[in-house]
């Protein structure tokens, strides 16, 4: 127990140690150098090799330290994230990642359709490969204790809202046992089911297609926006 206390003691610290350094950033209170560029410190980022696949891992390796032996901490799991700037290659991380936990696998694939085609221009297909901003992709495989994040505001009023991030406890055909994990309703437990999903309106498709999918996707890796 000590021994744990001393590793959140050091987690907060270097949390707090780095928010300051942001802040300074950001209020352009840190030192530049002639360029007018922020050195970033050694300890706080990773070196890039060319070798993509390997500086991935080493990555996953560095953000999530002993995955196995804490995917049962909500506080582990909750607290950590690897962020990126695009869908697909969130999607990637994931799966590659959802693939290290152990035990047996669930998978869930959507229901894809278009809006007006009766000439079926957009066969399903096609429809599956996209993975529009705000809808889960057409393949969500889960494990038991995984992280999730939810897509939707379902239910505001007892903590079911765009971005709250949940921890998976049971699978069923067409629904998911999950744990809310952050907020005033953390501890609550949930079922989720499959829901007509819609584009945006700022995705620019030439065509509309609505996904019935569970409203959630894997949170171990995320978009800068939706952290």
């Amino acid at each position: 127990m000590r021994h744990l206390k001393l590793i959140r003691n050091m987690r907060a610290q270097s949390d707090l140690w780095f928010a300051d350094y942001l802040l300074r950033i950001g209020g352009g209170t840190k030192e530049v150098n002639g360029d007018g560029n922020v050195r970033i410190p050694d300890e706080i980022y990773v070196p890039y090799s060319y070798d993509a696949e390997k500086d991935l891992h080493t990555l996953i390796d560095i953000i999530f330290s002993d995955l196995n032996a804490n995917m049962a901490d909500k506080e582990y799991i909750t607290t950590r994230a690897i962020l990126s700037t695009r869908n697909d290659w969130v999607d990637m991380i994931n799966m590659k990642m959802i693939d290290m936990f152990q035990g047996g696998e669930t998978v869930y694939h959507n229901f894809d359709t278009t809006v007006d085609d009766p000439h079926n221009y957009y066969p399903s297909e096609f429809l599956n490969s996209l993975t529009p901003n705000g809808l889960p992709p057409h393949v969500l495989k889960f494990k038991l204790r995984c992280p999730i994040i939810l897509l939707r505001n379902i239910d505001p009023a007892n903590g079911l809202c765009n971005g709250t991030r949940l921890m998976v406890w049971g699978f069923r055909r067409n629904t998911i046992n999950a744990e809310i994990v952050v907020g005033q309703h953390a501890r609550k437990q949930v079922f989720l089911s499959r829901i007509p999903l819609c584009l945006s309106d700022d995705e620019m498709f030439p065509f509309q297609f609505k996904r019935k999918q569970f409203p959630i996707r894997l949170s171990l890796a995320m978009t800068v926006n939706k952290s």
